[in-house]
C-alpha cells in the first residue's frame, strides 16, 4: 500500500472537537452593542466627562486603606489577570484536549485570541498613553497622552479573553453558560481588584472589559484562518512522525483511526496488505484456500508479489480470475464453500 494513500485516510479521522460557535445574528447585535460602549467610555474620558470625575472621586476613597484586611489576599488574586501566568495555566489544559482529541484547534484559538487581544489593546494603550492613578499630575484632568499605558485595563481584558475561552470551546450549552458565569466572575473580581489596589482608574475597567469581549465575539471570524493553519499543522506533523516513526504503519489499524466507509487493513513487513475488513465487520483470517479448490483467490485482495493458486491439474488459472468473486459461507451440510460470482 502506498503511504501517501495511508496519509490521506489518517488525515481523515474524526475527532469529537465540538463546533465552533458561528457568528449569529445574536452575537452580531452584542458585537455591535459592546463596540458602541467601548467608543463611548473612550469618549467621555476624552471630554473629561463625569466618568473622569468619578474616577477621582474613587482614587481619593483609597479603597486599600479601607479594608487592609484583604490586601494581601487581593495581592494574589489579581495574578488571575495576569498575562503569563494565566496563559500557561490555560495552555496546559488546553494542551491536554490538543492530546485527547488529536488536533490544535483549542491551541490555536487560545493562540489567536490572545494575538488579537494584544494587538487590540496594545494599541488602544499606546494611542492614548494615559496615567494611572499613582501618576496623576492634575487633579480633574483625564491625564490622557502623557505616557501611560493603563487605558483600558490589560489584567482585565486578559481576564475577560484568557478565561472566556474555556467557555467558547466548551463541547455542551450547559458547559458553555457554566463556564461562562464563571469567566464573568473572575473577570469582574480582577477589574474590581486593581481599582482598590489603586493601579487602575474605574474607566480603566470598564473600557477593558469591552475590549475583551470584543475580542471572544470576534473569534468566530477568525475560525476559517484557524481551521487553515491547522489543516497545515496537522500534515506537517504527521509526516515528521512518518519519518521519524516510519514502522508506526505497520499493524492493524484501530477503527476509530479512518473515516466512516473506509476499510481497515493490515500491513505486512514488505509493505504488501495482507487483509482488507470493512470496519465493523468480523475479522476474516488470511489463511490461503486449498489447491483443489479452482478459480478461488488465496486472498480476498490478491497482489502481485503473490503466487497464483494451480488447480488439480497443474495448470495456472486464466488471467481474468484474478477478479474477486464473492463466496458464501461454508454451509453446514456439505462442508465445502460455493461460488457466486465470477
Amino acid at each position: 500500500m502506498r503511504t501517501d494513500e495511508k496519509l490521506d485516510q489518517m488525515e481523515e479521522r474524526p475527532t469529537d472537537r465540538a463546533r465552533p460557535p458561528q457568528m449569529t445574528r445574536t452575537r452580531l447585535w452584542l458585537f455591535g452593542g459592546t463596540l458602541a460602549v467601548y467608543a463611548a467610555i473612550v469618549v467621555g474620558v476624552l471630554a473629561t466627562s463625569w466618568l473622569v470625575t468619578f474616577d477621582w472621586q474613587v482614587m481619593f476613597f483609597k479603597p486599600y486603606k479601607q479594608w487592609p484586611s484583604i490586601h494581601a489576599f487581593l495581592d494574589y488574586f489579581v495574578v488571575l489577570g495576569q498575562r503569563g501566568p494565566t496563559a500557561v495555566a490555560v495552555a496546559a489544559w488546553l494542551g491536554w484536549r490538543c492530546w485527547r482529541q488529536r488536533n490544535l484547534h483549542p491551541l490555536l484559538v487560545l493562540g489567536a485570541s490572545l494575538l488579537l487581544l494584544n494587538i487590540t489593546v496594545g494599541a488602544a494603550k499606546l494611542g492614548m498613553s494615559r496615567l494611572g492613578p499613582h501618576y496623576a499630575t492634575t487633579v480633574g484632568s483625564n491625564e490622557m497622552w502623557l505616557g501611560g499605558d493603563i487605558f483600558p485595563s490589560g489584567h482585565t481584558a486578559n481576564a475577560v479573553v484568557t478565561w472566556g475561552v474555556l467557555a467558547y470551546l466548551a463541547t455542551t450549552p450547559l458547559r458553555r453558560r457554566t463556564l461562562s458565569v464563571i469567566a464573568a466572575l473572575g473577570a469582574l473580581g480582577v477589574g474590581m481588584t486593581t481599582v482598590y489596589l489603586g493601579t487602575h482608574w474605574v474607566s480603566d475597567v470598564l473600557l477593558g472589559w469591552a475590549a475583551g469581549l470584543l475580542v471572544l465575539l470576534a473569534m468566530p471570524w477568525l475560525e476559517p484562518g484557524i481551521t487553515w493553519v491547522e489543516d497545515r499543522l496537522m500534515g506537517i506533523l504527521l509526516r515528521l512522525w512518518l519519518r521519524l516513526r516510519p514502522d508506526s504503519l505497520r499493524g492493524p489499524l484501530p477503527a476509530d483511526a479512518l473515516a466512516p466507509g473506509l476499510s481497515r487493513q493490515r500491513i505486512a513487513p514488505d509493505g504488501e496488505v495482507l487483509v482488507r475488513e470493512a470496519i465493523g465487520a468480523a475479522p476474516r483470517a488470511a489463511s490461503r484456500a486449498p489447491d483443489g479448490w479452482p478459480h478461488h483467490p488465496a486472498r480476498p485482495h490478491t497482489t502481485r508479489s503473490e503466487r497464483t493458486p494451480v488447480t488439480p491439474a497443474g495448470s495456472r488459472r486464466p488471467p481474468h480470475a484474478d477478479r474477486v468473486p464473492r463466496t458464501t459461507p461454508l454451509s453446514p451440510a456439505s462442508g465445502r464453500g460455493r461460488n457466486t460470482g465470477g
